[in-house]
Order: C-alpha cells, then sequence, then structure tokens
C-alpha cells in the first residue's frame, strides 16, 4: 500500500469485491483469443478510494475513471503505481489538470485536434515517456455518445476525421502516443446479441482500426513504431463493458473496461 493515505475498507466489503474481481477475471480468461493477454480496466467511477485499494491490493493496478476532478482527488492519496485511464468526456479547458496526474497512463476518449494539442503542450517536460491516447469511435451512430465516426471501405480516407486527427497527433503532438481505438457500443446489441452472433460495433472498430493501420503504414512508413505497441506497432483496441466484455474478447478486444461487474451498481455522489 505504498503511497496509500486510505483507510481500507470493510472485511465484508473487501471480501465482495474480490470475489467479483476474480470471477471477471475467470471469464475474461476464458473468452480471451488464444496468445493474447487482454488488459482488465477495473471502471471506479463514484466509488470511493477504499474499494479501489481493495482491488490494488489483491494485484489489480488499471483503474478507468470518468471525471477528472474524480480522478486527482484519488490518484493524490492512492499507490503511485496505479496505472490511471482516463474513459471520460474530455474537454480541452481540462487538459491541463488530467496531464498534470504522474501515473496517468492512458486517455481513451481522444476526438478532436483541439484537445490532442492541449494534452501535448500540458504534458510536462519532465513526463519519461508519450501519454497513450486512443481514439473514441462512434461505432453505432447514437448522437447520445461521443466519438469520431467509423472508416469503411468506402471511406475518402485523406479527409476523414479519424485520419485528420491520428495525423495530427503523429506530427504535431510528440508527446502522445496514438496507442489505438476505443468504443462505447450500442447497450442493445450488447444485451440482444446471441452467442454466434457478431457484435455489429466491435466489428466496425476492427474494420476501422484495420483501414487506419494500413493508411498509417502508407502514409508514415519512415517510423512506424509512433503508434500502437511499442515493440510492433499494433493499434490496440478498447471495446466491452460489464455487459459485454466476453463478447468483445472474443472479437479480439485488447482492453475491457468492467465497473458494475466488480464494484456493484454505483451509487451517484451527491452534490
Amino acid at each position: 500500500m505504498s503511497g496509500s493515505t486510505v483507510d481500507p475498507a470493510s472485511a465484508e466489503r473487501t471480501a465482495e469485491i474480490l470475489e467479483s474481481l476474480e470471477e471477471i477475471k475467470t471469464r475474461a480468461k476464458a473468452a480471451s483469443l488464444e496468445g493474447s493477454s487482454p488488459t482488465l480496466v477495473a471502471v471506479s467511477k463514484y466509488k470511493p478510494a477504499s474499494d479501489i485499494l481493495a482491488c490494488y491490493d489483491n494485484g489489480q493496478l488499471d483503474f478507468g475513471e470518468n471525471y477528472v476532478q474524480e480522478l486527482e482527488e484519488k490518484a493524490r492519496v492512492l499507490p503511485a503505481d496505479i496505472r490511471w485511464h482516463f474513459i471520460g468526456t474530455l474537454q480541452s479547458n481540462k487538459a491541463k489538470t488530467l496531464a498534470s496526474i504522474p501515473n496517468l497512463f492512458s486517455i481513451q476518449t481522444l476526438g478532436s485536434t483541439k484537445t490532442a494539442t492541449a494534452l501535448n503542450k500540458a504534458l510536462p517536460t519532465e513526463r519519461s515517456s508519450p501519454l497513450r491516447v486512443l481514439i473514441q469511435i462512434n461505432t453505432s451512430g447514437e448522437d447520445s455518445k461521443s466519438g469520431i465516426p467509423p472508416l469503411t471501405s468506402a471511406s475518402d480516407l485523406a479527409t476523414s476525421e479519424l485520419i485528420i486527427l491520428a495525423k495530427h497527433i503523429l506530427t504535431e503532438c510528440p508527446r502522445l502516443r496514438l496507442e489505438g481505438l476505443m468504443t462505447i457500443g450500442a447497450l442493445e446489441l450488447s444485451l440482444t446479441a446471441s452467442e454466434t452472433e457478431k457484435n455489429a460495433d466491435f466489428e466496425r472498430l476492427k474494420e476501422t482500426r484495420d483501414l487506419l493501420s494500413r493508411y498509417l503504414k502508407e502514409n508514415f512508413a519512415e517510423d512506424p513504431l509512433k503508434w500502437g505497441e511499442e515493440e510492433s506497432g499494433r493499434l490496440l483496441l478498447s471495446m466491452g463493458m460489464s455487459s459485454d466484455f466476453e463478447a468483445a474478447l472474443k472479437s479480439g478486444s485488447d482492453i475491457v473496461r468492467v465497473g458494475t461487474g466488480i464494484f456493484g451498481q454505483r451509487v451517484k455522489k451527491s452534490t
């Protein structure tokens, strides 16, 4: 618990969380493709720091938060080796606060050149490595969802929002590393898809990743390791939540974001 100033959760609450965490890990392992090692991000929005600490003490290092202020407050009191993933809507005016968190591991919801520029400018010069960013794709086309449109084989790649943003990150934002793509799929698809049926949102994200990857390899071949995994350059996919993470893993997801499945139903903080 090095670096933590948090009182631990009760024995009963700790046992409850750890039982759920182990169940999710077991299910994730069973659903993962052979040879893959996906990352489980425990989404701790609205949950107390003591819940996070219970998971951390059991070996869980990756946690996701939706709100900048809440993430900042938790990062201040929890262990410094936690890997924080920001998964909420990010406005450029919050970039400076978010970038100041030393153990911010990734931002999975990048959606504009303006925000990318703000982040790149705000990151401290002493940071040892670029900040990992994933571009959020609105695969379902729902107005309620953030993100930019997916690519299709018929897309004019050079003028698409995704290509423009990806090029901006690679050419104008040296403190950022384009790690991959993220989506929040339609809940209806997640709840109604059968065991054998492919999830259309996941398939769209995979197609978008493949088209983007091909474009980057063709146009930035001189330095292919500016994006994706550091060794392979493979663009990662973040897709799948509590209701559909197993289907996402079977579809090849590299990162799943599970909150309710680990911590139980969220209770919004009173204001």
